[in-house]
C-alpha cells in the first residue's frame, strides 16, 4: 500500500466504528490525516447507528468540495441508491479491512485528482499494454510523428517506460539528457526548461527520453511526473506517453493526467488475458471508460485470432485495429517510422486513423516531413539541432 502521492485525509463521525477507521487510515503512508475545516482530498463519513448522513452531507458541502467517501456499519440498498445520487464517490461496508478502506479511499481522491488535472491546454495520449513485445514503443513513435507532421501538432513524446525505454533509439536519436535530468534538477519545472531538456526528431516531434540506466528508474517519481505532465500539456497540443508494462505508481500517476488511454492487445491468447486483467484493473481504480480505447496490433486473419474473436473475449469492442505490416519491423532497424519511410504502407494508413482520434481537434496536413534521423543519430552538432538525415 506504498505510493509516493499523499492524499489528505478527513473523517468526519464519532463512535467506536469511526475510532476503529481513523486507526486503520492513520497507519496507512499514503494518507495524512487532517482536520474537517483544513484543506483536504477526500473525506469519510462515517454513518454510524441512528445517524443522519444527509444532513451530514449537507454540513460538509458548505465548506468542501471534495470527493466523499461513505463508510457505513449498516449499508442497504436505499442508502447506496441515495449516495450514489447525491455525488458520493464511494460506499465502504464496515467493519472493513485496511486494504479495502485503502483502496476505497485512494480511488476516490484519484478520481478528484484526474479531474482537476484536466484542464491544461494539450492532450495526454498514454500508450500500455500489460505484455512486453507487443509493439507499444512502436505505436508511441508513429504516433507522435503522424500528429506532428500530418496533424501539425506541438507534439512530445515521454518515454516513461523507465527501466527500458525505446523511444530514442527507435527515432535514431542518441540523447544526451533524459527524464533522469530533468527531474534531477534543483530548480522548479518550466516549460522554458523542459524544452532545454528534450530532443528533438527530424519530423518536429520533441522526445523526452527514458532514463539510460535501469537503476536510474527508482529516481523518478509520482509527484515528478505529475509535474511534468502539467507543464508538457501546458506547452504542447499533445503529449503521447509511453510506459511500462504493468501498473505501479508512475503509470498511477500519469492516468491522473490522461485524456486518452490507447490499451494495445495483440491476438494472442496471453496477451488477451493480461488485457482482461488491465481492464478489471482500470475499473477498480474507476478510471473513466470514455478515455479508454482498445487497440488491436499485428491484426492478421493468419494468426488464427481475428477481431471479433478478440472482441468477444475481452467482451468490448476494439476501437482499432493496426494491421500486422513487414514494413513496420524494416522500418524499426532502420530508426525511421513507417508512417514516414511509407506512408502508403497499411500500417500507416490505419496509425493515421488513431493519431486523428488521439489528438482530436481540426485534423490538417500542414507540411512533410523530413525522413528521420540515421539509427543513433551520429553526426549532431549540438543539443537541439536535428540528428543528421539519411
Amino acid at each position: 500500500m506504498h505510493t509516493d502521492a499523499v492524499f489528505r485525509v478527513a473523517l468526519d463521525g464519532t463512535g467506536p466504528e469511526a475510532a476503529a477507521l481513523e486507526a486503520d487510515l492513520a497507519r496507512i503512508e499514503a494518507f495524512r490525516l487532517v482536520p474537517n475545516q483544513e484543506a483536504v482530498d477526500v473525506v469519510v463519513l462515517v454513518h454510524g447507528a441512528g445517524s443522519e448522513p444527509r444532513e451530514r452531507l449537507a454540513a460538509l458541502r458548505e465548506h468542501t468540495t471534495a470527493p466523499v467517501v461513505l463508510a457505513t456499519a449498516a449499508p442497504s440498498s436505499a442508502l447506496v441508491r441515495w449516495a450514489l445520487d447525491a455525488g458520493i464517490a464511494d460506499v465502504l461496508a464496515l467493519p472493513a479491512d485496511r486494504q479495502t478502506a485503502y483502496f476505497a479511499v485512494e480511488k476516490a481522491a484519484r478520481a478528484a485528482r484526474r479531474e482537476e488535472l484536466r484542464t491544461g491546454e494539450g492532450r495526454v495520449v498514454t500508450v500500455f499494454s500489460p505484455k512486453g513485445g507487443s509493439g507499444k514503443s512502436v505505436v508511441s513513435t508513429n504516433l507522435a510523428v503522424a500528429a506532428a507532421t500530418h496533424g501539425n501538432r506541438r507534439t512530445l513524446l515521454v518515454d516513461l517506460d523507465l527501466q527500458f525505454g525505446d523511444a530514442a533509439i527507435m527515432l535514431g536519436l542518441s540523447p544526451r539528457s533524459t527524464v533522469r535530468e530533468l527531474i534531477g534538477t534543483p530548480t522548479e519545472l518550466d516549460a522554458e526548461k523542459l524544452e532545454v531538456y528534450t530532443e528533438q526528431h527530424s519530423s518536429g516531434v520533441n522526445v523526452l527520453p527514458a532514463p539510460l540506466s535501469p537503476e536510474d528508474a527508482e529516481l523518478v517519481g509520482e509527484e515528478a511526473i505529475r509535474s511534468l505532465l502539467t507543464v508538457a500539456r501546458a506547452s504542447h497540443d499533445l503529449v503521447v506517453v509511453d510506459t511500462a508494462p504493468f501498473f505501479y505508481g508512475p503509470m498511477l500517476a500519469t492516468l491522473d493526467h490522461t485524456d486518452q488511454l490507447l490499451v494495445l492487445c495483440n491476438p494472442d491468447v496471453p496477451t488477451l488475458k493480461n488485457v482482461r486483467l488491465t481492464l478489471k484493473t482500470l475499473e477498480q481504480l474507476s478510471f473513466p471508460e470514455d478515455r479508454l480505447r482498445i487497440v488491436l496490433n499485428r491484426a492478421s486473419s493468419s494468426l488464427g485470432l481475428e477481431r471479433g474473436d478478440v472482441e468477444a473475449a475481452l467482451e468490448r469492442k476494439v476501437d482499432f485495429a493496426l494491421p500486422l505490416d513487414s514494413s513496420v519491423p524494416l522500418s524499426v532497424n532502420q530508426a525511421n517510422p513507417v508512417v514516414l519511410s511509407k506512408a502508403d504502407a497499411p500500417f500507416s494508413t490505419a496509425m493515421l486513423d488513431l493519431a486523428r482520434s488521439a489528438a482530436a481537434g481540426e485534423w490538417v496536413t500542414a507540411r512533410q516531413a523530413p525522413r528521420a534521423a540515421r539509427i543513433f543519430g551520429f553526426g549532431r552538432s549540438s543539443h537541439h539541432v536535428a540528428a543528421a538525415t539519411d
